[in-house]
């Protein structure tokens, strides 16, 4: 499960619910690809705009429409006491694991941070994927914090969001963080653009959001990696520069968005306010790109 290709979708929504037939098509469509896993409610799922019921609802969608490939449920919340709660719905509705990254206003002591782990963990009867992901939480976590979390119970894997643009500096980058971390908890790369150099740095697995609309380009990247065909996952992520452009001026979320309304999976309004789909221009350089590079599947 937290090997390969861990795939996550958008939660595709109206201002009054989740588009449940949009979402299970998009679950299913993932489970037909042969994916890894399944990563709902993440940062890409909207998780932190959707309400709790949402959110239960969302997850039991997820689970039933992946035919049995492993469901990894984000849980984010603002409060220990409303992690818990999310953490038990999403086990109720069987996911095989759990993502959480630490959502704040007040900036979070490292303690806290810990501390928020260690209340979460010690309840759990699934694996926990620690996500680490500053760009929106604003949490920084070092590699000694990253050590002491993956020292509690039921912790598996660490969800990074970037290794640098050196090949050798990212095998020691990885190399670094494994030493402080169990034999048993993965190391996963999130950055899509970052996604060959991390797997092939010595990450087991990439949190993919293009996984999640274009399921077979990210396996086609993914295996080659897993294969130890360095040169040519570097050359399938190259070719997709076009979208990572998009990517970095938009954000991922945003450009998925318009990706998955362009390919007719969701409508075209898909996401939960405040966040609005990209203006006209931006839509149509999506689809171009798209277009160009024959993105389909």
């Amino acid at each position: 499960m937290f090997h390969g290709l861990s795939a996550f979708p958008l939660t595709p929504t109206t201002e009054q619910r989740i588009d449940t037939a949009a979402y299970t098509a998009l679950v299913t469509r993932l489970a037909a690809t042969g994916v890894d896993s399944i990563g709902a409610l993440g940062s890409t799922g909207s998780y932190a705009y959707l309400t709790r019921e949402q959110r239960a609802h969302a997850a039991q969608i997820a689970v039933e429409a992946a035919g049995g490939v492993p469901v990894i449920v984000g849980i984010g919340a603002l409060r220990t006491s409303h992690v818990l709660q999310l953490a038990e719905d999403a086990q109720k509705a069987g996911a095989s694991a759990l993502l959480l990254a630490p959502m704040t206003y007040q900036p979070l002591t490292e303690d806290e941070v810990f501390g928020l782990y260690e209340d979460v963990t010690r309840e759990l009867s699934v694996p926990l994927c620690v996500y680490d992901n500053p760009a929106t939480t604003h949490v920084h976590f070092t590699d000694e914090l990253h050590g002491r979390i993956a020292q509690l119970p039921n912790v598996a894997s660490i969800k990074i969001p970037s290794v640098p643009d050196d090949p050798s500096a990212s095998e020691l980058r990885v190399d670094a963080l494994r030493a402080l971390i169990p034999d048993t908890v993965t190391i996963g790369i999130s950055g899509d653009w970052m996604a060959a150099r991390g797997l092939t740095a010595g990450c087991d697995v990439w949190y993919s959001v293009i996984g999640g609309t274009f399921p077979q380009t990210a396996l086609a990247l993914t295996r080659a990696a897993q294969a130890g065909h360095a040169l040519k996952a570097t050359e399938l992520s190259e070719g997709l520069e076009p979208l990572w452009a998009l990517f970095r001026q938009h954000g991922s979320l945003r450009v998925m968005s318009a990706a998955a309304s362009h390919l007719g999976l969701t409508e075209a309004t898909n996401l939960p306010r405040p966040l609005r789909a990209l203006d006209e221009t931006a839509r149509r350089r999506v689809a171009a790109a798209l277009d160009a590079l024959q993105l389909t599947f």
